[in-house]
């Protein structure tokens, strides 16, 4: 019967690392959180920039983030984007401001849903994805500071 559902869950899916991306994704893997700088003019940019935003220069380096954010805004999934997720619904999709200034999307960890506020303030933590190649993949969350 092709209507009967799987059994077995589907897993969630997982970033695939690339050479431009690696850095972020070993850091993450260390505990760290790895945002870029611009070299130029100093200016903190988010991870997948490859260009800055405030003197255009493509002289960027990867730094260590404090890991210290504040929550701008949110919103709670209870629809099913991907049969991967579909154990967590309803869950949480968040953008946090980084101590630094870039933003970053993201999840909240150890609150319930209902207790998120705007401004609140969080912290990094990581958590593994599964794998690619072999390789674990872990991303930075963010969890109520304190």
């Amino acid at each position: 019967n092709s209507m009967t559902e799987q059994s077995q869950p589907v897993p969630k899916p997982v970033p695939e690392p690339d050479e431009a991306s690696m850095p972020f994704f070993q850091g993450a893997k260390q505990g760290r959180l790895m945002i870029r700088q611009c070299t130029s003019c100093q200016e903190y940019l988010a991870p997948d920039r490859v260009i800055c935003t405030n003197c255009l220069s493509e002289a960027l380096e990867w730094i260590e983030a404090s890991g210290k954010a504040t929550l701008h805004t949110f919103g709670i999934m209870h629809q099913r984007y991907h049969p991967g997720f579909a154990a967590e619904i309803p869950y949480n999709v968040a953008v946090v401001e980084l101590e630094e200034g870039p933003r970053l999307n993201t999840n909240l960890v150890g609150i319930a849903n209902e207790d998120i506020r705007v401004g609140m303030e969080v912290t990094a933590t990581f958590e593994r994805q599964g794998e690619v190649d072999g390789n674990d993949v872990y991303l930075p969350k963010f969890r109520p500071a304190g």
